[in-house]
Formats: structure tokens, C-alpha cells, sequence
């Protein structure tokens, strides 16, 4: 087939955006992608905690269900490294602190046995295709996981460690989600086991050298096909095609790209602020929809030196702000790396302080889990609730209302408009994976309209 080529805009240069591009390019499209920032990854980026040593500041924990994911980091020739851990957990449930052999904070087990098999009776229930067609959705989505806890749930350690849980498996406060949103999460991730598994679950490895690496890859198949500090503002269609209104952040000038499609490929929260005219139909993000809360800490040393006392790194604390910690370590052992989540309400209370005062408190909390350990030679901080263009992270949380308005649209274009994301895929949703395969699937979107579907609109050149 022979004609004019489909020109596409896409909207965010994410691993979700960049995939779509590449894919499009690679099947003749001509492809432009809109970026705000000034770098490439979106909620996968890279921080220096040592002279040539990058530690993953956003997402970076992947295992075998993630086969997109996969695939691409063996098509870019890229190693991982394993997360595997030697050594004893550290413990830190209110000013005790203890070290086990375990990975399991010392709870009452009975209390953490009755809070999973109640979890497990949610993510059974849920319809990972389509969650707001869940038997009792209606109910499930106006309640939320924090009132859910507070009627199903008595036993006080329960209670403790359920905020910890979501906080580690969703970076989610329980009263800003449903308990639709947590159980169609925890389904579509894998289910609880996998997802909340390092040895043969979705933590198993990580990309060495970061993850952000992998969309440095791609954009450089894209090369200058790739504009970055350039937000979208404004977003027009007509009968013929669509523009996509951008503002240059460097000189402050305003572009019209115009195209035949358009794919939106950033989180809904943002996507909610471009104005659409015609307007949508259905929002992408509602007054309950929040932010991920999540802020990274990773702390630099010479070497892992908590493996010389016999600790594997991982820890977990019933009060914040570092309610986890892991061993994110280069493979070679070229320096030690604690990387620390600050999750849920305790995101929250930490982004608003000050940086200063950010540093002090992670600081001192290291110092109560690992006091034999000399200071950190770097400390570095990611908030991805002040992030301007990320709006939180792991993912958007859905709230009390949110599946039952929003999912039924989440992928279902808006004329020429087009949706990528996490966020629009039910499949992994929250994940990196889940991001491939909504960039996947928005690319296959357009070839079939292009190869011949809409047989007046050849566009697709051979």
C-alpha cells in the first residue's frame, strides 16, 4: 500500500509514549513526541548517589510476568541485576528495633494471616477486564480501603501493617483509594504473592545501571523526532485533522503541530489540564483521583557495609518516614546503595518539608535502623508529589467513585485523541510493564485505522 504517511503527535516521553512512537515509526509513521521536561523517562529516572554510580530514583523493580518488558531490555542489550538478598531483615516497630532472618515484620501472625486471606477474597472477586463490571462494584468503589479496614479488620497488628503494605504495593494512603481500585491493583499486578515477592516475583531484578536507560534507548532511535520542555497546553480538532498546541519552555514560544492523530501518553492528572476542544466526553481524572504518594531516599557508601554485620539492607518500620528499605547495590559492588520509600500518608507529610529538613529526618531515621553503620557520603531525594509533571508516582490513585466514571473510558479515543499510559492498562497497571503494553496497544490502534480500515485515509507509507 502506497499514500500519505499518518502523522502523530504523541504527548509524553515516558517509556509508555516512546514506545508508541517507536513502534509507529517503525511501521512509517511520522512521529513527533512532545515532552515537558527536559529529559526523557518520565517516573523512570535516574539519580547519581556515587562517582558513576546511578541508582533507579523512580520505577525499577522487574520479574518473569513482565515478558514486554523483557523483551525490550534484551533488544537493547541490557543486563540485570539481581535483587537477591544475603543477611538478616531489620525491624523497626515503634522504638524497638530487632534483626531476623525473615522478610516479614514481627506481627502478630495470626493478625497478618486474616488481613491477607480477606485481601485474597477482594482480588478473587475483582474483573481484572474490566473492574467496574465487579460483582458489588458500586459498593466496592465508594468505599474506602481505610473504611473497609475499619469494618473487616480488628486485630491491632492488622491494622498496623495493612498502611505499610499498600504503601509498599502501591504507594497509596488507604483513605485516597476504593477498595475497587486496591483489589483490581493487586489482581492486575500479579496477584498479592508475586507482586509482593522479590525471588521469583515482580521484584526480582532491576535494570543495571537504571531503568531509565531503557527510554534513553528509545529515544535515540527517535533522535530529534524527540522535543523535549514542551508542554502541551491545548489540543484542537477538526474534520481534517488535529493540532496539538505546545509552549517552549527555553524561549517561552508557542508551536501548532499538526497531525492526523494524537496519543496523550501521560498520567491522567495531567491530561485533565490540557483543554480539548471539542471537549471530552468523559474527564480523565476526577476531584478523588490523587497523586501516587511516593518519595525515594537513596543513601551512597563506599560499600554495602551493612552485608560486613550480617544485614541483607531490607528493613521496615511501623512509623515513617523510611517505611522500607532495600539494597539497591551495583552488581560489582562499586559502592552501597540504601534506597528508602516514604509511602502513603507518610509521603505526604514529608513532601512538605523542607529539603533541609528532608534530609535530617531520613538521615536520623537511618540512624536508628543501622546504627552501626558510618553516615551516608550522599543522600539523595526524589518527591514525586512535587514532581510537576509526574503528579506522584507509582501511578495515580484511583478514588471512592473513580473505576465506575472513569474506567469504562480509559482507552476509548476521543476522535483523532488517542491514550497511553499505566494508567489505561489493565493489565499491570501501576507497572513499567503495564506501560509497554499500553503503548503497544495504542501503536496496533492506529495501524489498523491507517492500513486500510478507513479505506479514504491511506496514510500509512510502505
Amino acid at each position: 500500500m502506497t499514500g500519505q504517511r499518518l502523522r502523530v503527535v504523541v504527548i509524553g516521553a515516558g517509556l509508555a509514549g516512546l514506545t508508541a512512537a517507536v513502534e509507529l515509526a517503525a511501521a512509517g509513521a511520522d512521529v513527533v513526541v512532545l515532552e515537558a521536561r527536559d529529559r526523557v523517562g518520565g517516573r523512570m529516572h535516574g539519580v547519581e548517589v556515587a562517582d558513576g554510580v546511578v541508582a533507579d530514583g523512580g520505577a525499577a523493580y522487574l520479574g518473569v510476568q513482565h515478558t514486554e518488558l523483557l523483551r525490550l531490555i534484551g533488544r537493547h542489550g541490557m543486563r540485570l541485576a539481581s535483587t537477591g538478598m544475603v543477611g538478616d531483615s531489620t525491624f523497626l516497630v515503634g522504638n524497638q528495633r530487632m534483626t531476623t532472618a525473615g522478610r516479614v515484620p514481627p506481627l502478630d501472625p495470626i493478625a497478618l494471616g486474616d488481613i491477607f486471606d480477606k485481601l485474597e477474597d477482594l482480588v478473587d472477586l475483582v474483573r481484572p477486564d474490566a473492574p467496574w463490571l465487579t460483582p458489588g462494584a458500586a459498593h466496592l468503589d465508594r468505599l474506602s480501603a481505610a473504611s473497609w479496614l475499619a469494618d473487616e479488620i480488628q486485630r491491632p497488628d492488622a491494622k498496623t501493617f495493612f498502611p505499610l503494605f499498600l504503601g509498599e504495593m502501591m504507594a497509596a494512603d488507604p483513605a485516597a483509594i476504593s477498595v475497587l481500585h486496591m483489589a483490581f491493583y493487586l489482581r492486575s499486578g500479579g496477584g498479592i504473592q508475586y507482586l509482593n515477592a522479590f525471588e521469583g516475583g515482580a521484584q526480582q531484578w532491576r535494570i543495571d545501571g537504571g531503568a531509565h536507560l531503557l527510554c534513553e534507548a528509545l529515544a535515540a532511535q527517535l533522535g530529534d523526532r524527540v522535543q523535549l520542555r514542551h508542554p502541551v497546553r491545548a489540543i484542537d480538532q477538526d474534520g481534517d485533522g488535529v493540532d496539538v498546541l505546545s509552549v517552549s519552555e527555553t524561549d517561552g514560544a508557542w508551536s501548532v503541530h499538526r497531525a492526523d492523530r494524537v496519543v496523550v501518553a501521560i498520567p491522567p492528572l495531567l491530561a485533565q489540564r490540557i483543554e480539548f476542544r471539542p471537549g471530552l466526553p468523559a474527564p480523565r481524572a476526577t476531584t478523588a483521583t490523587g497523586k501516587g504518594c511516593a518519595v525515594k531516599v537513596q543513601l551512597g557508601f563506599p560499600a554495602p557495609l551493612w552485608r560486613e554485620l550480617g544485614l541483607s539492607g531490607w528493613s521496615v518500620s511501623t512509623g515513617g518516614p523510611l517505611l522500607s528499605t532495600v539494597d539497591d547495590s551495583p552488581p560489582d559492588g562499586s559502592a552501597g546503595v540504601l534506597t528508602g520509600f516514604v509511602t502513603g500518608e507518610e509521603a505526604t507529610a514529608f513532601s512538605r518539608l523542607s529539603p533541609p529538613d528532608k534530609l535530617a529526618a531520613a538521615l536520623a531515621h537511618t540512624r536508628k535502623l543501622f546504627p552501626s553503620l558510618p553516615a551516608p557520603a550522599q543522600c539523595t531525594v526524589t518527591d514525586w508529589l512535587a514532581e510537576k509533571y509526574s503528579q506522584g508516582c507509582y501511578a495515580a490513585l484511583f478514588g471512592p467513585g473513580d473505576w465506575l466514571r472513569l474506567g469504562p473510558t480509559l482507552t476509548e479515543p476521543h476522535g483523532r485523541v488517542h491514550w497511553a499510559g499505566t494508567e489505561t492498562s489493565l493489565e499491570f497497571f501501576g507497572l513499567m510493564e503495564g506501560a509497554i503494553r499500553s503503548g503497544n496497544r495504542v501503536a496496533a490502534e492506529l495501524t489498523v485505522i491507517a492500513s486500510g480500515a478507513d479505506d479514504s485515509r491511506k496514510v500509512l507509507a510502505r
